[in-house]
């Protein structure tokens, strides 16, 4: 994969969202889409999902419920992808991922597996093939070419809020990065079947 820069950012130059207010500001522009797609980075190898059943079962390191849940998830996100094909509007994400692979991974990648069964695309790129000199790059929403979001954690992995840029000059730069990511990265599916099913469950530590 040739070197891909990602386009800089400052934060001074964004606004400050709280954890409430992304989720409602990603909600109303997310809902006014029409006929653009929309592209998500995703770099941190581990979070703390909330308010999911299926992430709570494998902290108890219950694998087989921790699964199970998520393929109960699996006719909310078929009627996502429906919607999504109605509206002409595709996301479309690249999960970067280390070797060896966290517990919380190997979960993770069941789940995205499922999405893209469900419509979501989703392509797979190794850590190695990145270009990082300056650390990891950030966690990434572009929302329909018109919003970008950087997606903040805290240091246990916790959502906190975001960073949204409107300035289309920089929205334009990281899409297409992220496009391009996508582009030179390999099917969920195809990446799975070889790296994740010949996996045993994790231990409860790695989790």
């Amino acid at each position: 994969m040739p070197e891909l820069r990602a386009p800089a950012l400052n934060p001074e130059n964004g606004c400050r969202l709280t954890r409430e207010e992304y989720r409602r500001d990603f909600r109303e522009r997310d809902a006014e889409i029409r006929g653009r797609d929309s592209w998500k980075l995703e770099r941190r190898q581990y979070f703390e999902e909330q308010n999911s059943p299926s992430r709570d079962a494998l902290r108890r390191g219950d694998w087989a419920g921790a699964l199970r849940l998520l393929e109960e998830r699996r006719g909310a996100l078929e009627a996502i992808g429906r919607e999504d094909e109605e509206r002409g509007s595709f996301f479309h994400r690249v999960r970067v991922v280390e070797r060896p692979l966290t517990g919380y991974l190997q979960w993770e990648l069941h789940s995205l597996r499922m999405r893209a069964e469900c419509g979501e695309r989703v392509r797979i790129v190794p850590a190695e093939e990145l270009a990082e000199d300056s650390g990891p790059l950030p966690e990434i929403v572009v929302l329909g070419g018109r919003t970008l979001y950087q997606v903040l954690y805290t240091a246990m992995g916790g959502p906190d809020g975001a960073i949204r840029w409107v300035a289309p000059e920089l929205v334009g730069e990281w899409q297409e990065f992220i496009r391009t990511l996508y582009r030179q990265g390999e099917d969920v599916a195809s990446w799975f079947a070889r790296e994740v099913a010949p996996l045993a469950p994790p231990r409860a530590e790695e989790v």
